[in-house]
């Protein structure tokens, strides 16, 4: 039989679509491309982040039933978590699974199919534990992510996430660190640390917190890079700058969510910071590391945010001179504080907003990429093309240069000529 899956959002999904996908071959299952028309087994991983991700989301299980109307249609994730009673999604899914369970994929399909009785298992989030999943190898050959954490508790203003996966969960540390060994075992030289909270890796656990995995993650021989997904500004303690100024594996990248620059709306967004203590810590980690590139997430548009409140985001931005940047429109979700906000702003002024800032963003990266320049510079190739190897700096820089795929996974030390369209052009050394 074929399965086919299709995911979208973070990269926890990532991480869980590729946990399910490994578990299909493992009984047998022959996996293909969702355009197939063909496939036995359609898995949609679903997001809700925003109003667009619920949008998507619908997009892809009514497609996927109309590909083959004798196929198992499964849908999963944070999605379904709240939608149990959507008759505009259920009608075209035959197992539909929230945010637990994910580890039963393939029992649950199979049931399915014996039976032929539409299943639901969507639970009490707040009360699941952690939902174990561990994988030996990933979908790219150089790059692996492991997912360490589930849940947020920190309820911002705008986020649906926190009732959709519930209370912090964290993977037990040895069961981590196995998994890392794995990975390393069969090839992979970076891991990538992921979860929806992953700053707070540990808040379950007794006297164990998220440097203290770093460390001894940072002992694994063999293991070259250690990259974190996504971070908390709050959760960089000294505990953690300790470690980073000690690591020689943690990566001269970090990404760093502000979603605003201005203390207005942070404090209408319900985030637990200022922008004096943003700056500060920033300014902190680059004492530690000079050449670390840091990256951020911005919401625009947010209830009541006023020309002045965006024009202090933009000086912000800049006067921090951050390396790239995600924007989004602030999108209402329902059950959210904020979606009951008055001041709600128009569709124009959101998109009008997050032109400006993308082209900050742009700049900076640009200038960001064009320091490089003329620098020699360590580089794990991940593809290979018409005679041309790409992959990434440390510090997350896109580079490209000509070369054989064997050297696909391998340290490749390289000199950076030139820049063109977001990637550096490069000659092996």
């Amino acid at each position: 039989m074929k399965v086919a899956i299709y995911t979208l959002g973070c990269k926890v999904n990532t991480y869980e679509s590729e946990y399910a996908l490994k578990e299909f071959m493992k009984k047998g299952y022959e996996i293909t491309d969702f355009s197939d028309e063909t496939a036995d087994v359609y898995l949609i991983n679903t997001c809700t982040v925003t109003n667009t991700s619920d949008q998507k989301s619908r997009k892809m299980i009514r497609q996927a039933r109309k590909k083959n109307k004798n196929a198992v249609v499964v849908a999963m994730g944070c999605f379904t978590q709240i939608r149990d009673n959507d008759n505009a999604i259920m009608d075209y899914v035959d197992v539909v699974i929230g945010n637990n369970d994910k580890s039963r994929i393939v029992d649950l399909v199979e049931e399915y199919i014996r039976n032929k009785k539409k299943i639901l298992s969507i639970k009490d989030i707040s009360k699941e534990d952690f939902d174990d999943m561990e994988i030996s190898y990933f979908n790219t050959r150089t790059r692996a992510l492991v997912k360490i954490e589930d849940g947020c508790e920190n309820f911002c203003s705008y986020c649906i996430i926190p009732y959709v996966r519930g209370k912090v969960r964290s993977k037990k540390p040895q069961k981590v660190i196995d998994e890392v060994n794995r990975l390393v075992s069969n090839g992979y030289k970076e891991i990538v640390l992921t979860g929806i909270h992953t700053g707070h890796y540990g808040a379950d656990l007794e006297n164990y917190d998220f440097s203290d995995l770093l460390e001894e993650l940072d002992k694994i021989e063999g293991l070259d890079r250690i990259r974190i997904s996504s971070i908390e500004i709050t959760e960089l303690n000294d505990k953690f700058l300790r470690v980073l100024s000690r690591s020689k594996k943690i990566v001269n990248h970090i990404h760093i969510p502000l979603q605003a620059g201005s203390n207005h709306i942070l404090k209408l967004m319900n985030r637990k910071y200022d922008k004096k203590y943003y700056f500060d810590k920033i300014n902190k980690i680059r004492k530690i590391r000079p050449n670390m590139a840091v990256t951020t997430d911005v919401i625009v548009g947010f209830p009541n945010e006023t020309e002045e409140d965006f024009s202090e985001t933009i000086e912000f931005v800049n006067e921090l001179k951050f390396t790239g940047g995600h924007v989004f429109p602030f999108s209402s979700r329902n059950g959210t504080p904020a979606a009951k906000m008055s001041g709600q702003l128009t569709k124009d002024i959101k998109h009008s907003r997050c032109k400006k800032l993308i082209a900050v963003f742009d700049e900076l990266e640009d200038d960001y990429y064009k320091k490089h320049i003329g620098k020699s510079v360590l580089v794990i190739p991940e593809t290979y093309s018409d005679g041309y190897l790409t992959g990434h700096t440390d510090n997350y820089l896109k580079v490209k240069f000509s070369g054989c795929k064997e050297l696909i996974g391998k340290d490749v030390l390289v000199k950076l000529d030139s820049y063109e369209n977001k990637v550096l052009i490069a000659k092996m050394i």
